[in-house]
């Protein structure tokens, strides 16, 4: 079976899902384990989202008519809101508190909608867009990516580095 990025990036929407399921299912107690999972989560979310950025996006919305480009414009929106919003919240947050809780419930249904309209909505127009060979390509080239510093620097996982109790961006 050939190669294609819309199933790798649907596998990936897929996994974080899973997670986001793990993490909401912990008690308070469970700060290990929450932390874990949330760094899991991040480091398998922010290279995918950062790649979708840079490369996918930009060609998506080359060729999109304007129904696409509407759906370009939320899904980078989407983007933005979940990195200098959402996370930050859930890492503003005790992480043995049902305030942590909540925020990562939040976090997991913002992804989820995202991922969902991408699914439902971007990819579907993409495969109207890019030939199976464009789809393989990129699927290459992003396997490639993830391997790179640039990807590492993504998924740099937040930290409690300062003793305050509070998860910031290392």
């Amino acid at each position: 079976m050939a190669r294609d990025i819309l199933k790798t990036l649907k596998e990936e929407h897929d996994a974080v899902r899973a997670l986001f399921e793990k993490i909401n299912d912990t008690t308070d107690r469970a700060t290990q384990k929450r932390g874990n999972l949330l760094e899991n989560i991040e480091a398998n979310l922010l290279p995918h989202a950062k790649w979708e950025e840079l490369v996918f996006y930009p060609a998506f919305n080359e060729r999109a008519d304007r129904d696409g480009l509407v759906t370009h414009a939320e899904a980078v929106s989407e983007h933005h809101a979940v990195e200098h919003s959402v996370i930050p919240e859930v890492h503003e947050s005790e992480i043995d508190t049902p305030e942590f809780a909540g925020r990562v419930k939040v976090f997991g249904e913002f992804v989820d909608h995202h991922a969902k309209e991408e699914e439902k909505t971007m990819f579907k127009m993409a495969r109207k867009m890019f030939s199976a060979e464009e789809r393989e390509q990129f699927d290459i080239d992003y396997e490639k990516w993830k391997s790179t510093p640039e990807a590492a620097a993504a998924a740099i996982p937040f930290s409690d580095g300062d003793g305050d109790g509070h998860r910031r961006r290392a």
